[in-house]
Protein backbone atom coordinates (compact mmCIF):
# COMPACT_ATOMS: atom_id res chain seq x y z
CA UNK A 1 0.00 0.00 0.00
CA UNK A 2 2.82 2.41 0.85
CA UNK A 3 4.50 1.91 -2.55
CA UNK A 4 1.31 2.74 -4.48
CA UNK A 5 0.90 5.92 -2.46
CA UNK A 6 4.47 7.04 -3.23
CA UNK A 7 4.05 6.33 -6.95
CA UNK A 8 0.78 8.25 -6.96
CA UNK A 9 2.32 11.23 -5.14
CA UNK A 10 5.38 11.32 -7.44
CA UNK A 11 3.14 11.14 -10.53
CA UNK A 12 0.85 13.85 -9.20
CA UNK A 13 3.79 16.12 -8.41
CA UNK A 14 5.33 15.60 -11.86
CA UNK A 15 2.01 16.22 -13.64
CA UNK A 16 1.33 19.40 -11.66
CA UNK A 17 4.86 20.70 -12.33
CA UNK A 18 4.45 20.05 -16.06
CA UNK A 19 1.04 21.72 -15.97
CA UNK A 20 2.46 24.79 -14.29
CA UNK A 21 5.31 24.98 -16.83
CA UNK A 22 2.87 24.77 -19.76
CA UNK A 23 0.55 27.30 -18.14
CA UNK A 24 3.42 29.71 -17.60
CA UNK A 25 4.48 29.36 -21.23
CA UNK A 26 7.79 27.72 -20.37
CA UNK A 27 6.99 24.58 -22.36
CA UNK A 28 5.53 25.19 -25.78
CA UNK A 29 6.38 23.92 -29.27
CA UNK A 30 7.38 27.42 -30.34
CA UNK A 31 9.81 27.70 -27.40
CA UNK A 32 11.28 24.25 -27.95
CA UNK A 33 11.71 24.74 -31.71
CA UNK A 34 12.42 28.47 -31.63
CA UNK A 35 15.63 28.23 -33.63
CA UNK A 36 13.86 26.45 -36.50
CA UNK A 37 10.40 28.01 -36.32
CA UNK A 38 9.66 29.80 -39.67
CA UNK A 39 7.98 32.84 -38.12
CA UNK A 40 8.17 35.01 -41.24
CA UNK A 41 6.56 32.29 -43.38
CA UNK A 42 3.64 31.85 -40.98
CA UNK A 43 3.20 35.62 -40.67
CA UNK A 44 3.21 36.28 -44.44
CA UNK A 45 -0.13 37.50 -45.84
CA UNK A 46 0.51 36.48 -49.48
CA UNK A 47 1.11 32.92 -50.69
CA UNK A 48 4.16 33.87 -52.80
CA UNK A 49 5.82 35.53 -49.82
CA UNK A 50 5.07 32.53 -47.58
CA UNK A 51 6.53 30.14 -50.18
CA UNK A 52 9.69 32.21 -50.49
CA UNK A 53 10.11 32.54 -46.72
CA UNK A 54 9.54 28.83 -46.08
CA UNK A 55 11.41 27.24 -49.00
CA UNK A 56 13.70 30.05 -50.20
CA UNK A 57 11.99 29.99 -53.60
CA UNK A 58 8.53 30.52 -55.04
CA UNK A 59 9.19 28.39 -58.14
CA UNK A 60 6.64 25.55 -57.83
CA UNK A 61 5.88 22.87 -60.44
CA UNK A 62 2.48 21.13 -60.63
CA UNK A 63 3.06 17.38 -60.29
CA UNK A 64 0.95 14.26 -60.61
CA UNK A 65 3.20 12.68 -57.97
CA UNK A 66 1.64 14.91 -55.29
CA UNK A 67 -1.98 14.46 -54.23
CA UNK A 68 -4.25 16.49 -51.99
CA UNK A 69 -7.28 14.80 -50.49
CA UNK A 70 -9.97 17.00 -48.95
CA UNK A 71 -13.78 17.10 -49.01
CA UNK A 72 -15.47 18.75 -51.99
CA UNK A 73 -17.72 20.66 -49.57
CA UNK A 74 -16.72 21.57 -46.03
CA UNK A 75 -19.79 22.37 -43.95
CA UNK A 76 -17.62 24.01 -41.31
CA UNK A 77 -14.48 25.85 -42.38
CA UNK A 78 -13.07 25.62 -38.86
CA UNK A 79 -12.41 21.88 -39.24
CA UNK A 80 -11.46 20.72 -42.75
CA UNK A 81 -9.65 17.35 -42.98
CA UNK A 82 -6.75 17.44 -45.47
CA UNK A 83 -4.26 14.78 -46.53
CA UNK A 84 -1.18 15.47 -48.65
CA UNK A 85 0.90 12.60 -49.95
CA UNK A 86 3.55 12.08 -52.58
CA UNK A 87 5.39 9.33 -54.38
CA UNK A 88 8.45 11.55 -54.85
CA UNK A 89 11.48 9.96 -53.20
CA UNK A 90 13.52 11.76 -50.56
CA UNK A 91 10.95 14.46 -49.77
CA UNK A 92 12.23 16.77 -47.04
CA UNK A 93 9.26 19.00 -46.33
CA UNK A 94 5.50 19.13 -46.89
CA UNK A 95 3.49 22.34 -46.52
CA UNK A 96 -0.22 23.16 -46.85
CA UNK A 97 -1.41 26.53 -48.16
CA UNK A 98 -4.81 28.23 -48.50
CA UNK A 99 -4.22 31.47 -50.41
CA UNK A 100 -7.39 33.31 -49.28
CA UNK A 101 -6.75 32.73 -45.58
CA UNK A 102 -5.42 35.75 -43.65
CA UNK A 103 -2.10 33.85 -43.41
CA UNK A 104 -1.86 31.39 -46.33
CA UNK A 105 0.66 28.98 -44.77
CA UNK A 106 -1.52 26.63 -42.75
CA UNK A 107 0.96 23.87 -41.85
CA UNK A 108 4.56 22.87 -42.44
CA UNK A 109 6.06 19.45 -41.75
CA UNK A 110 9.78 18.56 -41.78
CA UNK A 111 10.08 14.90 -42.70
CA UNK A 112 13.81 14.00 -42.54
CA UNK A 113 13.51 10.52 -44.07
CA UNK A 114 9.83 9.81 -43.37
CA UNK A 115 7.29 8.96 -46.03
CA UNK A 116 5.80 12.09 -47.62
CA UNK A 117 2.33 11.62 -46.09
CA UNK A 118 0.63 14.09 -43.75
CA UNK A 119 -2.94 14.26 -42.57
CA UNK A 120 -4.35 17.08 -40.47
CA UNK A 121 -7.33 19.37 -39.99
CA UNK A 122 -7.12 22.99 -41.12
CA UNK A 123 -9.16 26.19 -40.97
CA UNK A 124 -10.50 27.87 -44.09
CA UNK A 125 -12.14 31.27 -44.19
CA UNK A 126 -13.91 30.78 -47.52
CA UNK A 127 -14.06 28.60 -50.62
CA UNK A 128 -10.56 28.22 -52.04
CA UNK A 129 -7.94 25.79 -53.31
CA UNK A 130 -5.99 23.81 -50.73
CA UNK A 131 -2.45 23.48 -52.08
CA UNK A 132 0.05 20.88 -50.94
CA UNK A 133 3.71 21.63 -51.65
CA UNK A 134 6.44 18.99 -51.38
CA UNK A 135 10.16 19.84 -51.33
CA UNK A 136 12.39 17.11 -52.76
CA UNK A 137 15.80 17.28 -54.38
CA UNK A 138 15.92 21.05 -54.06
CA UNK A 139 12.73 21.48 -56.14
CA UNK A 140 9.13 22.25 -55.19
CA UNK A 141 6.20 20.16 -56.43
CA UNK A 142 2.53 20.89 -55.79
CA UNK A 143 -1.06 19.81 -56.25
CA UNK A 144 -4.32 21.59 -55.41
CA UNK A 145 -7.93 20.73 -54.64
CA UNK A 146 -10.84 23.15 -54.42
CA UNK A 147 -12.85 22.99 -51.21
CA UNK A 148 -16.18 24.80 -51.00
CA UNK A 149 -16.79 26.20 -47.52
CA UNK A 150 -20.34 26.86 -46.34
CA UNK A 151 -19.48 28.33 -42.91
CA UNK A 152 -16.18 30.22 -42.60
CA UNK A 153 -13.67 29.17 -39.97
CA UNK A 154 -11.24 32.10 -39.97
CA UNK A 155 -13.34 34.71 -38.26
CA UNK A 156 -16.29 34.34 -40.65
Amino acid sequence: MQTKRRVFLKGSLAASAAGLAVGAGLLSPRTVLASEWPTAAFDATKMDAALTELFGSGDVTESGDVSVKAPDIAENGAVVPVTVESSIAEAKKVAIFVSKNPTPLVASFDLSGANPFVSTRIRMGETDDVTGVVEAGGKLYSASKEVKVTIGGCGG
